[in-house]
């Protein structure tokens, strides 16, 4: 067993609150634990965040090996490319990828309600709606982290797409909005003023939060997905939006204690299975992002009452696959990109990305060069132990 598996018996945490602050609910109705579609339910205790550019249909099929049960997020993608674009290519995914979920980018209700009209017909198993993405682009089209400031048509628009289907509707958030452009300067530069109100929290920032939220689960939202950081608008790049704001777990702690039994999944800073569990003794589930990208051996980790798949065992699936994908014309090279961290932190790693990166450049790359640098990665593992 890997030394960060957590010390849980092969089971996560049932979720715990004070029983002062949360109103008793049966576990069956709560749609943060098990949601029910038809014959089937999700888990919501481990999820992996939308990850633009990252998380296509490719490396959501490959990590799904890592664990059956982890709730997985498409990129996300606008109602205009959802209503005007090419769905098939957009919107396809493979049954295994089961439970999936569908990111909508998009600030106008009724293109929200249509777009997630057609995402539900198309299998996915939840629609959310991003209000935490703080790039210029996303600003700059009048949704992401931006509409936080505009609390009543955010509640809207999850009226809109809660009226327009039946699968859970969930909204992805930060703790709050900095908007540089308009911080007073003082004599500070706009990105030290922009620090400095990224790190404060106090009455004007929780009353916002509040009202923000009680809009959207007045209006229908079945679970708050929080990233626990401000995003500064207008100032800093994404990178320095998901690093230098502090992470408050203690201001998404009391937000899940005042809203419950709606359910609030946590986002940000984690990086272990036992930071996982720990926080999961309050919180209805953990969002990972980059750590489950860049380390997936963490997704197994973290999956109850399984043994976790071989490296090689996962190499031959993603093989077969790739198989199958480049028949209909994909590329390997678009598949193999996902799987650099297979054997993170592994004797033989580097050498394992090198093969991917290398051997994957052609456009006739076969599929079983996967399963090739697994197997010379193993044999440098042999020779280190």
């Amino acid at each position: 067993m890997s030394p960060l598996c957590p010390p849980t018996n092969d089971k996560l945490p049932e979720i715990r609150r004070n029983p002062a602050e949360t109103p008793q609910v049966d576990n069956a109705t709560k749609i943060g634990i098990s949601v029910e579609k038809g014959s089937k339910s999700f888990d919501r205790r481990i999820s992996v965040a939308p990850m633009m550019d990252w998380t296509d249909r490719h490396c959501r099929y490959f990590l799904r090996g890592f664990s059956p049960d982890t709730l997985l997020y498409t990129e996300m993608i606008t109602t205009a490319a959802v209503l005007r674009g090419d769905r098939e290519k957009l919107l396809r995914f493979d049954p295994d990828e089961h439970p999936v979920a569908l990111q909508l980018g998009g600030s106008d209700p009724k293109a929200l309600a249509e777009a997630a009209r057609i995402g539900a017909a198309m299998g996915y198993d939840e629609i959310n709606l991003n209000c935490g993405c703080p790039s210029d682009r996303v600003h700059s089209g009048a949704f992401g982290a931006c509409l936080m400031l505009r609390p009543q048509l955010v509640a809207d628009c999850v009226a809109a797409m809660r009226e327009a289907v039946t699968i859970p509707v969930t909204v992805k958030l930060r703790i709050g909005v900095v908007d540089a452009g308009e911080l007073p300067q003082h004599g500070e530069s706009r990105r030290e003023s922009a620090r400095a109100a990224a790190a404060r929290y106090g009455a004007p920032e929780k009353a916002a939060l509040e009202e923000f939220v009680g809009g959207i689960v007045a209006a229908g939202c079945n679970a708050v997905i929080v990233h626990a950081r401000k995003a500064v608008l207008g100032a800093w790049s994404p990178r320095d939006n998901r690093e230098i704001p502090p992470l408050r777990y203690d201001v998404v702690r009391e937000l899940a204690a005042r809203i419950a039994p709606v359910p609030v999944i946590l986002n940000g800073g984690m990086r272990t299975a036992g930071q996982v569990v720990s926080e999961l003794a309050w919180a209805d589930g953990v969002m990972l992002g980059r750590e489950a990208y860049h380390r997936p051996m963490l997704l197994a980790e973290l999956s109850p009452g399984r043994a976790a798949p071989t490296r090689l065992a996962l190499l031959e699936r993603m093989t077969q696959y790739a198989q199958r994908e480049i028949a209909r014309g994909e590329r390997l090279s678009w598949i193999a990109r996902h799987m650099l961290g297979l054997y993170a932190g592994q004797p033989g790693a580097r050498e394992f990305r090198r093969q991917l990166s290398e051997g994957a450049r052609t456009a006739d790359a076969p599929a079983e060069l996967l399963l090739a640098a697994g197997e010379s990665c193993e044999r440098l593992s042999d020779a280190a132990a």
